[in-house]
């Protein structure tokens, strides 16, 4: 499933086809949505927003799409007399006179007005966006250790929306060995040098992922670049001391990390 950063730089490819653009065609496969076809038929984007894994396309008459691509949707730019994927389910296309964006197989997919926005279970339920640019380490070191999230382990907390929406298995996985700690350790149970590391993991890579398109560290070029450190680098020595990576199952997902420098 896409994390944080996939969601963000699908916006942002979004807001560079039509945002701003009056829509000249609308198309929704779902029955409950075709009504609202003819009624954003001359509006435009104003703005896509993120929150976490969910995206909000907001238009110029009041009304908001809601989507979250789960595991299988993508959203697609092309031109708007362009061949469908054959292979995909279109579920929503946007059109204007120069390009179209296309959301495929996602089944999650809502328009809200104002007050449905606002009370949207789901959105209702989100913690703050973890790229969020008024996230701070202290602002998570205080979430971290607050009430509901101080005696959960880090095993199922990284992978909770309530606590910061964006962070999946990836991100869990390279937060946890940049900080040297395993997923069953709880906040509470940090010293002050742990808890600082950890927060500033969890600020800083979802930032740095969605900057420089995450890459595997043998992909990497010259500069700053996100790199899988022990996501899918199992059997591999750990780039830190030497001791190879292993693989398991933690929280249901699959999770990779040093034995050797990870305690």
């Amino acid at each position: 499933m896409p994390e944080g950063p996939e969601i963000r730089r699908a916006a942002d490819k979004l807001a560079a086809a039509i945002e701003g653009e009056r829509l000249t065609d609308v198309w929704f496969a779902f029955p409950a949505l075709k009504t609202y076809e003819p009624e954003l038929v001359g509006t435009h984007v104003t703005r896509f927003e993120t929150r976490g894994k969910a995206l909000l396309t907001h238009f110029s008459n009041g009304l908001t799409l809601y989507s979250h691509n789960q595991l299988y949707g993508v959203w697609r730019v092309a031109r708007p007399d362009a061949p469908l994927d054959a292979k995909r389910s279109l579920r929503v296309k946007l059109a204007t006179a120069n390009n179209a964006v296309l959301l495929y197989s996602a089944s999650d997919i809502q328009l809200l007005n104002a007050q449905t926005l606002a009370t949207h279970p789901f959105l209702q339920r989100v913690g703050p966006d973890v790229l969020s640019a008024t996230l701070t380490v202290d602002s998570v070191k205080a979430r971290l250790l607050s009430k509901p999230f101080s005696r959960r382990q880090f095993s199922g907390l990284l992978l909770d929306q309530a606590f910061l929406a964006g962070l999946g298995n990836y991100l869990r996985a390279e937060i946890l060995w940049q900080a040297k700690l395993l997923p069953q350790h709880r906040a509470q149970d940090l010293d002050a040098a742990q808890l600082t590391a950890l927060a500033n993991a969890i600020v800083s890579l979802p930032q740095l992922s969605y900057q420089t398109r995450g890459t595997r560290r043998e992909e990497q070029h010259h500069g700053a670049q996100f790199a899988f450190h022990v996501f899918h680098r199992h059997g591999k020595p750990c780039e830190r001391c030497g001791v190879l990576i292993e693989k398991g199952t933690v929280s249901s997902r699959p999770f990779f990390w040093c034995p050797g420098c990870q305690i």
